[in-house]
């Protein structure tokens, strides 16, 4: 198992989660282990497997 493997959050969470700020679906972008919310246009981070929903960890999107 990879890294990025162990780090990935369940996937039944991962069905659960949305956007604290749009309520809208998020999509997982394994290369760089975060949760996109394409509405909010904001990136969340995941650590140690773990979703990080506050916008002020988000990370703006080009």
């Amino acid at each position: 198992m990879s890294r990025i493997d162990e780090q990935r959050p369940d996937p039944k969470l991962l069905e659960l989660l949305v956007c604290p700020l749009t309520k809208t679906s998020l999509t997982y972008d394994r290369e760089k282990n975060e949760l996109i919310s394409e509405a909010a246009r904001l990136a969340y981070p995941i650590r140690d497997g773990i979703p990080i929903m506050l916008p002020s960890e988000a990370r703006p999107l080009d």
